[in-house]
């Protein structure tokens, strides 16, 4: 509503604040300014001004963010920023920047994760700014009030959210933040955040030759898990049975996680990869579910494709939306996921990739091929 009521350029200029007046604020110590640091977590965390919050959000999850379904509250991986901007934002002054915030304009806020926030938090009666020339411009003018080399005032205990990183944008859907428990498949959608037309399939999906993605349901049946050749199950909840554990069947492994922005599933990563392989070592098939199969078991999952087949967070995701349509995993578990692509020493290139060709993915352990098929992802 904004620019048809105002020139571009005077509205514009109405948007910015300088870096002389955020270093007077500053110097005033200014208890009625909240600063929003949009840049990667990785930037962040080398150098940011001082009091600044950071703000960053995987590239997949961006479309979600501009569609209004993701709670900007939730883009905080600290809980103290969390509440703090909850309480804040309707009566302070809200400023944010990214490195260089120097085009900026509304008419390309869907552009950045910057302009983004600012239209969001526009349309929200939030009085929001941005810098003017972004941290660089800052921190050569005052770097007297910048913070550098600082270890995060959050606990290690919080799940930890990065931030674009050299992640594409892709129009992925995503979950809900604070959910207790599994979203109901059919609540996820598609790319265009309407719900998906197609029925999702009924029993485990084959995403290599001996892993399977399920539901709890999955689980239970043994018609399924003979089928399929599965005699490890790797139950990826806090309160679900393993149901033939007695039986000296089928081996199970257990990690108990809830699907909350609060649990830190990847401290589970080493021994869920491990317990996958110790399956494929033995040739049989292991079924990795949580309750509706859509985001605690995804992410177990899309781990162990990342560390096995040396993929990217994004490559690995796409293996499993393209078998799987309806995945959504909350945000924190892909917060989760980048930290670990970070820590394997992958990247996330540009996906080049023509949509008709196959897919091929080399094992390093042992040099075995697996075909994906081609598709696109939805």
């Amino acid at each position: 509503m904004l620019e048809k009521l105002r020139p571009a350029a005077p509205l514009d200029m109405a948007l910015g604040k300088s870096v002389s007046w955020l270093n007077e604020q500053l110097d005033v110590a200014n208890e009625r300014l909240l600063l929003m640091d949009c840049r990667a977590h990785e930037l962040y965390e080398s150098s940011h001004i001082e009091a600044a919050m950071n703000v960053a959000i995987p590239g997949i999850m961006l479309r979600r963010l501009k569609k209004g379904n993701l709670p900007i509250r939730s883009l905080f991986a600290c809980g103290e920023d969390r509440d703090k901007f909850a309480r804040r934002c309707g009566t302070d002054t809200v400023v944010l920047y990214d490195e260089n915030s120097c085009d900026w304009n509304e008419n390309t806020a869907g552009e950045s994760v910057l302009g983004l926030l600012m239209k969001r938090l526009k349309d929200e009666g939030c009085r929001a700014f941005y810098l003017e020339g972004g941290f660089n411009k800052f921190q050569s003018e005052y770097p007297i009030h910048c913070e550098t080399n600082l270890d995060s005032s959050c606990s290690s205990s919080s799940p930890p959210v990065l931030g674009l990183g050299g992640l594409r944008i892709s129009s992925d859907s995503s979950s809900d933040i604070e959910s207790d428990i599994d979203r109901d498949p059919s609540s996820a959608t598609d790319s265009d955040g309407s719900p998906l037309s197609n029925p999702q399939p009924s029993f485990p999906v084959e995403i290599l030759p001996y892993l399977y993605l399920g539901c709890a349901k999955d689980s239970t049946n043994l018609d399924v898990l003979e089928e399929f050749g599965i005699k490890y199950i790797l139950n990826v909840t806090p309160n679900l049975p393993n149901l033939f554990e007695n039986a000296g069947e089928f081996r199970y492994k257990q990690i108990p996680i809830s699907d909350h922005w609060s649990q830190n599933l990847s401290q589970f990563f080493p021994e869920a990869i491990s317990f996958i392989d110790e399956a494929r070592g033995k040739s049989c098939g292991v079924l990795v579910h949580c309750l509706a199969g859509i985001s605690r078991s995804v992410t177990v999952t899309v781990a162990y494709l990342m560390q096995k087949l040396n993929l990217s967070m994004n490559d690995a995701y796409d293996i499993v939306k393209m078998k799987k349509s309806n995945i959504s995993p909350n945000f924190n578990f892909m917060g989760q996921l980048l930290d670990f692509e970070r820590t394997l020493g992958l990247s996330s290139p540009c996906d080049n990739r023509v949509p008709a060709q196959q897919l091929y993915f080399t094992n390093p352990a042992n040099q075995n091929v697996y075909q994906v098929d081609s598709m696109q992802s939805t």
